[in-house]
């Protein structure tokens, strides 16, 4: 027979998960008379809790978080959060790093999903039916990703990315490009498409579909040698360590930023300020996103009912990577114009 766990002890008890977690881990928290009901109810049950269960595998009482890697500052921030979270509902978090791998992702979404009460998956690389069929089996929060009616906790990617090119087309450029991300990731779909719809809606604008990039500072390289290829005078790119290897190979190949080539990233990590120049980029608070998604799955525990999505705010930081063109004393673009750029961007694939 199946050890009971901290699911089984809140229905049992008539109270929510969260509650069990901080009578067992945090009575200071609860109210005497609560308190003593779950532990009664617990030790009926013949429940053990985490701290005490000396088992090798994920224990009772756990939520997983499963990251694309934690090499990334964007994933080890917002993992922050959610422990940070977590801790203060009396919950243990047991996060694996897949290390951008389709494989490995697998491997956690089948092992962790049947040792943990719940399972956050950040920006999760598996197909919408891998992630729902997960779902069905233990409570899921999706971060940086949405799939139907599942909880999900994303950043208004539409009006980050439109802020970035707003302010390039303010500066006078009129060939920007796109610097993607992996090609199965979700956000980078959203950020493309966004970009995509900026160049379609705006007379005198070539919006530039420079193609995928690994989202790290060596995948700079390629996109800089594509950016120089294409003639264009800005790039707005995946995130900010692409971002930073495009500035790089630019200073190598001999490519001046901002004053020949403007770039800017997307997420606002630590190092967007430790490098010249500093880099104009769109802020998302990472470790807002992580409490975020421990609220919804705390929610989605306690109640049958799916938590509403939660879509958390962008800001363009401007700093010292963008400029005004080269060539910019072309008249200023109207903000209501929506004609169709001269030059369509390369399709991506959906």
């Amino acid at each position: 027979m199946p050890s009971p766990t901290v699911r089984d002890v809140a229905a049992a008890a008539q109270v929510s998960i969260s509650t069990v977690s901080r009578a067992l881990s945090k009575p200071d928290l609860v109210a005497v008379d609560t308190r003593e009901h779950v532990r009664r109810v617990a030790r009926e049950l013949g429940y053990r809790p985490a701290a005490v269960d000396p088992g090798p595998t994920v224990r009772p009482g756990a939520i997983g978080l499963i990251v694309p890697d934690l090499e990334n500052p964007f994933f080890g921030l917002m993992a922050k959060g959610v422990q940070a979270r977590a801790r203060a509902e009396g919950l243990l978090v047991v996060v694996a790093d897949v290390e951008e791998d389709a494989m490995i992702e697998r491997t956690m979404l089948e092992t962790v999903a049947d040792g943990v009460d719940g399972l956050i998956l950040c920006s999760p690389r598996a197909g919408d039916e891998t992630i729902r069929a997960v779902a069905a089996r233990v409570p899921t929060v999706l971060a940086n990703r949405q799939v139907d009616d599942l909880p999900s906790v994303v950043f208004d990617e539409e009006h980050g990315m439109v802020s970035a090119l707003r302010h390039l087309v303010a500066l006078g450029h009129r060939r920007i490009a796109y610097a993607g991300g992996p090609s199965v990731s979700w956000t980078h779909r959203r950020r493309a498409d966004a970009a995509h719809r900026f160049g379609e809606q705006t007379e005198d604008v070539d919006l530039i579909d420079l193609g995928s990039f690994l989202p790290y500072l060596r995948g700079g390289q390629g996109a800089a040698d594509q950016a120089i290829a294409s003639g264009v005078t800005a790039v707005v790119a995946f995130n900010d360590l692409l971002a930073l290897g495009i500035i790089d190979r630019l200073i190598q190949r001999g490519v001046r930023v901002p004053t020949d080539m403007s770039i800017g990233g997307i997420d606002n990590v630590a190092a967007s300020t430790y490098v010249r120049p500093h880099l104009t980029t769109v802020d998302a608070s990472r470790a807002r996103m992580g409490r975020t998604a421990v609220d919804l799955l705390v929610g989605a525990l306690d109640s049958d009912r799916a938590p509403l999505p939660q879509i958390l705010p962008t800001e363009l930081i401007v700093r010292d990577s963008t400029a005004v063109a080269p060539s910019a004393h072309a008249a200023p673009v109207p903000a209501e114009h929506t004609a169709t750029t001269a030059v369509a961007p390369t399709p991506l694939a959906r």
